[in-house]
C-alpha cells in the first residue's frame, strides 16, 4: 500500500516542564530471545539508536512481522522517522498467540516494553486487524480507550503513550476503532508532516491537550473525542482528506530488506499512487484520486541504486502498475539492469506486452489477470471496462512467454450477479484453460461494500448464497484441473459489518476476549450488545447518514449516487485518464490541480472526446506522452 496513509513524527526532544524525558542511555544491538522479543532477523537498513535525549516512537502494522514488512508504508514510515537525530523509532508487530500467552510486548530493535515508547503510530491496511489492535494493547498494558488513557496515568506518574493511526484501512471510516486513538489521519501524510512536527516539539511532553486541540484544528487530523461523527450533530466538521500535489518530491522505495516476508529481499517501488479508472468496488480507486506517477528517471535511478546494493529484485507497486504512462519504458529499463522484475497488479486494456516480456524473462512465475466478473454486463455494472478479448490475448502471451502459473481474480456476490454470472466465471476461466495449457488458479472473493465508494449503500449478498456460488464455481472446474481458492463468506461478513461500522462496534472489540475470535463470537457479541448485524450488511437509503460521514473523501456523494444509477443501467461511468485535468467532475481535485496545464489542449495526454472513457478510450500512449512533453519543456506544473 502507498505509505501515505500511514502516521510517522519527526520530533525532537522537548525541554519539559512536567512531563518526563526518555532515558538519558540506553543501547542495544542484541535481543534476549528469554524476555519475550521478537527474534533477531536478517535484515539490511535496521536502525539501532542510543534513546539518550530522544522522543521513542514505536511503529506497528498490527499483523506479524512476515505480514508487516511486506508493507512499503512501514518502511518508508521507519526511516522518515529515524532521519531525525533526535527520534528514535522501532517497530512492534503482533504474534499469534502472544498475548495469551502473557508475553510482554517488545519493540524489535531494543526490546523496549510498548508502554515505554511516547508514541505509538499504527498504519492499518484492513479491517480485519481491528482485533490486532485491541489485543496489542492489551498486551502491552496499556487501556484500549483514549478516554480511560486520559483520565489516568502509568504506575510511576508517566503519560500513556499517545497513539496515532492512518492507512487505508482506517482512513476512510475510522469509527469503529476512533475510540482507541487520540488521533487519525484522514488521508495521505506527507503533506501533514512539517506542522505536525512542530505541533509535537511544542506539546507533547508539555501539554498534551493543546496538542490534540491543534491537531483537531488542523486538515487531514482526527481527534475522536473532540470531534462528533454525526453529520446531524450541532458541533460536526467533517475532517478535510489531504493528499499529495507534487509525489515526485518524496521518497516511495523500499528502505528495509529482509527474507522474512513475502517480498523477500525485494526493492519495491511506489511507481504511481491511485487509479483513475472507477471500478465501483474500489475503496483504493477513489480514497487516492486523482492519480499521480513517479518520472521515470526517479524510478530508475531508484532501482539502479537498489542493484548496486546487491538488491536484484524490483518490485513495482501501483493500483494499476501497467497504467503508468512510461511503464514500457520502465520494463525495458529494468530487464536491461538485469533485475528480476515482479508487479502488483496489471491492466489489459491497454496490455503492456514489453511488461509481460519483462516479467517472463526476469524468472516471474505468475502471471495475474483480474476480470472480477464473468460477464461482460456485470463487468460494466462494476465499471470494470476490459474486455475478454483483451484479456484472452493477456491469456494467450502468458503462454507465449512460458509462465508457469496463470491466476484469475474474481469477485462473487456483486449487486445484481445472477447464477448466470457465475456459470459466465466458469466459461471464462475454460476459456482461459484453451488458451493457457499450464497451471490455472482462480480466486472467488466475496463482494464487501465499503465506505466512499458507489457501492457503499448497497447490501452484502447472504453468505448462504455465496457460498453455493463459491461451491458451483469449485464443482465446476476442479474436474478441469482448475485450483479454486475461496475466501470464507462468513468472514467476508465480519469485513462488510467493520468497513461500514460505527462508535459502538469498538464495545464489540472490547468485548471478544483474545485468542477467541470466531464469526459466532463477533455476531453473538453483537446481539448481546443490541447491535442488530443486518443494520450492519443490508442494503441503505441513499441519502440517510452514514457513520463516516465525518470524513471527506474528497469525492462528492452526488457522484457516488450518479455512478450507483449507471450501474442499475448496466453502464459504464466515467474515469480519470493518465494525466488527469480540465475535469472537476468528482471534485477530488481542486481548481489549481484540474487546470494546472493551462488549456485542456496543452495537456500531455488529450481529454477523451464524446463521452466517458472507456476501454476503447485507454490507448497506448507512451510515445504520444514523451512527445508531448517535449513540446511543453518550458511549462511547469502548478501544485
Amino acid at each position: 500500500m502507498p505509505p501515505s496513509l500511514c502516521l510517522w513524527y519527526n520530533i525532537p526532544m522537548p525541554k519539559s516542564k512536567n512531563g518526563r524525558r526518555p532515558p538519558r542511555h540506553f543501547k542495544t544491538n542484541k535481543i534476549d530471545l528469554t524476555n519475550g522479543a521478537q527474534p533477531a532477523r536478517a535484515e539490511t537498513g535496521a536502525i539501532y539508536k542510543d534513546w539518550g535525549g530522544k522522543i521513542p516512537v514505536a511503529l506497528t502494522m498490527p499483523n506479524t512481522y512476515y505480514v508487516g514488512m511486506s508493507s512499503l508504508a512501514l518502511q518508508l514510515l521507519y526511516s522518515w522517522f529515524n532521519r531525525e537525530d533526535d527520534i528514535v523509532c522501532e517497530r512492534i508487530f503482533w504474534e499469534k498467540g502472544a498475548a495469551q500467552a502473557g508475553a510482554p510486548l517488545l519493540s524489535l530493535e531494543s526490546a523496549r516494553p510498548a508502554a515505554d515508547f511516547d508514541l505509538w503510530a499504527f498504519t492499518i491496511s484492513w479491517e480485519m486487524d481491528y482485533f490486532n489492535v485491541v489485543e496489542l494493547l492489551r498486551q502491552a498494558g496499556i487501556p484500549p480507550l483514549a478516554a480511560e488513557r486520559h483520565a489516568s496515568h502509568q504506575w510511576d506518574g508517566r503519560h500513556w503513550p499517545l497513539l496515532i493511526a492512518g492507512g487505508p484501512g482506517v482512513t476512510m471510516n475510522p469509527e469503529p476503532v476512533a475510540p482507541f486513538f487520540d488521533a487519525i489521519l484522514i488521508g495521505e501524510g506527507e503533506e501533514a508532516v512539517p506542522h505536525l512536527v512542530e505541533l509535537c516539539r511544542d506539546a507533547l511532553y508539555a501539554d498534551r491537550q493543546a496538542l490534540l486541540a491543534a491537531l483537531d484544528r488542523t486538515p487531514g487530523w482526527y481527534v475522536p473525542l473532540l470531534r462528533p461523527s454525526n453529520r446531524q450533530h450541532v458541533d460536526f466538521r467533517p475532517v478535510e482528506r489531504l493528499w499529495v500535489r507534487n509525489l515526485p518530491a518524496h521518497s516511495t522505495s523500499s528502505t528495509l530488506y529482509t527474507p522474512d516476508t513475502e517480498f523477500s529481499n525485494m526493492h519495491m517501488m511506489e511507481i504511481a499512487r491511485g487509479c483513475g479508472r472507477g471500478c465501483r468496488f474500489c475503496l483504493a480507486g477513489y480514497v487516492y484520486r486523482p492519480p499521480r506517477e513517479q518520472p521515470l528517471d526517479a524510478l530508475v535511478r531508484s532501482a539502479e541504486g537498489a542493484m548496486q546494493q546487491g538488491q536484484t529484485k524490483v518490485g513495482l507497486v501501483s493500483a494499476a502498475v501497467s497504467d503508468h504512462t512510461q511503464i514500457d519504458e520502465l520494463a525495458v529499463e529494468l530487464q536491461r539492469m538485469g533485475a528480476s522484475i515482479s508487479a502488483s497488479s496489471m491492466r489489459m486494456d491497454p496490455i503492456s506486452q514489453p511488461l509481460i516480456r519483462a516479467l517472463a524473462e526476469t524468472g516471474a512465475q505468475t502471471l495475474t489477470v483480474a476480470p472480477e466478473a464473468g460477464s461482460q454486463r456485470l463487468r460494466n455494472v462494476i465499471n470494470k471496462t476490459q474486455t475478454e478479448e483483451q484479456m484472452m490475448a493477456a491469456v494467450a502471451l502468458a503462454q507465449e512467454y512460458n509462465f508457469p502459473q496463470l491466476k484469475l481474480y474474481f469477485m462473487v456476490g456483486h449487486p445484481t450477479e445472477t447464477d448466470d454470472d457465475i456459470q459466465a466465471i466458469i466459461d471464462f476461466t475454460q476459456e482461459a484453460r484453451r488458451h493457457f495449457k499450464r497451471r490455472i488458479a482462480i480466486n472467488a472473493t466475496p463482494f464487501v461494500p465499503k465506505a466512499h465508494t458507489p457501492f457503499q449503500w448497497e447490501g452484502m449478498t447472504p453468505t448462504r448464497v455465496i457460498r453455493q456460488r463459491q461451491r458451483t464455481i469449485f464443482q465446476a472446474l476442479a474436474r478441469h484441473g482448475v485450483q479454486v481458492r475461496a475466501d470464507a463468506p462468513d468472514w467476508a461478513e465480519v469485513q462488510a459489518v467493520l468497513s461500514r461500522g460505527d462508535r459502538a462496534l469498538a464495545q464489540v472489540l472490547l468485548e471478544i476476549p483474545s485468542g477467541q475470535l470466531t464469526t459466532r463470537a463477533f455476531f453473538d457479541t453483537m446481539a448481546r450488545l443490541g447491535l442488530d448485524r443486518e443494520q450492519y450488511i443490508g442494503k441503505w437509503e441513499i441519502g440517510a447518514p452514514l457513520p463516516w460521514d465525518v470524513v471527506q473523501s474528497g469525492v462528492s456523494e452526488n457522484y457516488f449516487h450518479y455512478e450507483l444509477k449507471l450501474a442499475a443501467r448496466d453502464e459504464t461511468g466515467l474515469s480519470c485518464p493518465p494525466d488527469s485535468a480540465g475535469c472537476l467532475s468528482c471534485q477530488s481535485c481542486d481548481p489549481d490541480w484540474a487546470f494546472r496545464y493551462g488549456s485542456n489542449a496543452a495537456r500531455p495526454i488529450p481529454a477523451a472526446k464524446g463521452g466517458p472513457w472507456r476501454a476503447q478510450d485507454w490507448q497506448p500512449w507512451t510515445h504520444f506522452k514523451r512527445e508531448k512533453h517535449e513540446q511543453l519543456a518550458p511549462v511547469e506544473l502548478v501544485v
